[in-house]
């Protein structure tokens, strides 16, 4: 079934609204950037106050600089890989996106292949706060 052009997610028998095209292209922006490893397109896209999860270490980073600085750590120990497979809005201004990662030491052996889930809070067009979730 389509609504608008996009398509209508049906979660538990209860239809989800479809995410609006600018936090997903943002979202999509983001994770091409990561890929990349382009910190300030990545960065460009927090916003200032930005709370975001800390999954090497556990805990959350506040602001972009500290965005910064744990992912400037995280790729001198490992070599993360995310893809995302699917979003879907929660709430307002909430996006959960599905997300395949692949971790591997800096040799390219596999630590890590699974499934997790990322929780995206916006504050107009930037992202506020990220979570990882178990999906």
């Amino acid at each position: 079934m389509e609504l608008d052009g996009f398509a209508l997610h049906v979660h538990l028998h209860r239809e989800v609204e479809p995410v609006k095209p600018p936090k997903q292209e943002l979202l999509k922006a983001a994770y091409a950037a990561f890929k990349r490893r382009d910190l300030e397109t990545a960065l460009a896209l927090l916003h200032p106050e930005v709370e975001w999860a800390n999954g090497l270490e556990g805990g959350t980073v506040h602001g972009p600089e500290a965005v910064r600085a744990y992912w400037t750590r995280q790729w001198g120990l490992i070599d993360p890989q995310v893809e995302p497979l699917g979003f879907e809005e929660q709430v307002a201004d909430c996006v959960l996106v599905k997300v395949h990662q692949v971790v591997r030491d800096l040799q390219g052996a596999v630590l890590a292949d699974r499934m997790v889930c990322h929780a995206y809070a916006f504050e107009g067009d930037l992202v506020r706060r990220m979570e990882i979730r178990e999906p």
